[in-house]
């Protein structure tokens, strides 16, 4: 499987010949980098936090939907427009809503690699440098940012699909803004550029939209005469403000700690060794384009130094505050280290304009060799991650995933009332590769500990809810009948998704080599 989804691109890197011609405008380029992108990197829109994204769209389709299971639904909708957003675009297009999703991600990746460019040529004169800028950043786009728990970009859409790229537009627009050089009305464009990309951003992603504000604050700080004083400030102004809201977080609930601490990206001592190693390398590669020890002159040593001076704060506030044993999780919950979403995109941005400029030089042969070396890793480490996966899961194709299978034979065959509960740890199944239950089956579950788990760290009010769901389904399809019939029935279940090899005399109108459905008695 893996050999064929590597040599999709192949054929197709052919047309990246077409990209060294100066003739040919950037939206070539980025839009046959998108093409190129989508079967290196995959596609799978029910999963992971995508199948969270979906549950939500497709409950405000049709309100009917989870009954059992709305809090858990909703959690993620209070205060983003994203969801909405989404849902308005099906209704006013009229697609299924895996055409829409397929097509927002497109057009998600498409504004990424857009956005790149317009941020490197505010850093690089040459057109090679910033060739190589977006090509790189086609190529790594599902790298892992460290040990955060997210990637640069999701296989799938979510908030940070284009909340990401806005940030970046709103980097870029910000350089022209703080530029001294620029006419007043250029300035004026600039800056309500820069506020446009940073209230869309807000408007679907508000933790990570914070984030890119503290970095323009934070660039602004470093373009400024008064840089010496304006950066420890603001530096200094985030530890007290972390401190007031540390101090100040309200009580939580019993049962919240369990969450929490379930959550291990959140903690720095939890990471493994080459998780650190992933904080640590992104900021010794911009050291040497920051320059310190040089009068900051350009737009490149400033966004350099700004990333440098982002990470290292982040790091500083997970140390302080973050800690298992903390007296409150509110600074946790924050999650600090996902600023180093923007010093990852910050640091491709460079790396790559290095390649371009230096090595591939808009040659045509160099360019298409360099991707396909530089993005052969990531296929190959989709198809581990989804291996029972289709690696770009259609509209409309039918699943090869025999959890998905089953799942697609609940919609059609069970009440839209009814209540499933499952493995509390399925989604980490052997095949299950990270499908959501929800969004596929379309019916209520009880919560599992990985997604829901998830969102009861951020919402400690789901946490009573959370903790009870755990307890029942703990090792579901090793337990007998009477063990299982007891826990779940006080909860109201309806039915099972058991593991195949599962000991059981229920009835089971569905089966497959993996999985079975069961009714509760």
């Amino acid at each position: 499987m893996s050999t064929a989804v590597i040599t999709q691109p192949v054929s197709r890197a052919r047309s990246l010949a077409l990209l060294a011609r100066e003739h040919v405008p950037p939206v070539t380029l980025i839009s046959l980098l998108t093409l190129l992108a989508l079967p290196v990197h995959g596609y799978h829109p029910f999963a992971e936090d995508g199948g969270l994204y979906a549950a939500g769209i497709k409950h405000l389709l049709r309100p009917e939907l989870y009954p059992h299971s709305l809090p858990f639904v909703e959690a993620h909708l209070r205060f983003s427009l994203f969801a909405p957003a989404v849902a308005s675009f099906v209704r006013l297009t009229h697609l299924s809503l895996e055409t829409a999703l397929l097509a927002l991600y497109l057009g998600g990746l498409w504004l990424t690699l857009f956005a790149v460019w317009m941020l490197a040529s505010r850093c690089f004169e040459s057109r090679a440098a910033r060739s190589g800028s977006v090509l790189l950043f086609a190529a790594w786009l599902t790298m892992p940012v460290a040990g955060t728990s997210i990637i640069l970009v999701d296989p799938y859409l979510t908030a940070r699909s284009l909340s990401f790229p806005c940030a970046l537009l709103a980097l870029s627009f910000g350089l022209d803004f703080l530029c001294p050089d620029a006419l007043s009305s250029e300035r004026l464009r600039s800056a309500l550029a820069c506020l446009a990309a940073l209230g869309v951003a807000a408007a679907v992603h508000p933790l990570m939209a914070s984030y890119a504000l503290a970095d323009l604050l934070l660039l602004a700080a470093i373009l400024s005469p008064l840089r010496r004083w304006l950066v420890p400030a603001l530096c200094l102004a985030s530890f007290v403000a972390a401190g007031v809201l540390y101090r100040n977080a309200p009580t939580t609930p019993a049962d919240y700690t369990q969450a929490a601490l379930s959550r291990t990206y959140w903690f720095l001592s939890e990471w493994h060794w080459y998780e650190v190693v992933g904080l640590i390398a992104p900021l010794l590669l911009l050291l040497p384009v920051a320059n310190p020890l040089r009068k900051l002159s350009t737009p490149r040593q400033a966004l350099a130094s700004m990333a440098i001076l982002s990470g290292v704060t982040a790091i500083a506030l997970s140390l302080v505050f973050a800690h298992t044993n903390s007296a409150s999780y509110a600074i946790a919950r924050l999650q600090p280290l996902r600023a180093f979403q923007l010093v990852y995109g910050v640091m491709i941005l460079f790396l790559g304009a290095a390649l371009g400029k230096h090595l591939l030089r808009n040659n045509p042969l160099r360019m298409t060799a360099a991707f396909l070396l530089l993005a052969a890793p990531f296929p190959i480490a989709q198809h581990t991650t989804y291996p029972s996966s289709a690696p770009i899961e259609w509209p409309g194709a039918e699943p090869r995933n025999a959890w998905q299978q089953a799942f697609l034979w609940i919609r059609t065959q069970t009440p839209l009332d009814a209540l499933f509960a499952l493995d509390a740890d399925y989604i980490s199944h052997h095949g299950e590769d990270a499908q959501c239950f929800r969004a596929l089956a379309e019916r209520s579950a009880l919560p599992d500990f990985s997604k829901d788990g998830g969102e009861t760290a951020i919402t400690p009010d789901l946490s009573a809810a959370w903790a009870a769901g755990q307890s029942a389904q703990h090792h579901l399809s090793n337990e007998d009948d009477a063990h299982r019939i007891a826990a779940l029935r006080p909860l109201h279940v309806h039915w099972l998704v058991l593991e195949q090899q599962a000991a059981t005399g229920l009835p089971c109108p569905y089966n497959n080599a993996q999985v079975k459905v069961c009714r509760l008695p």
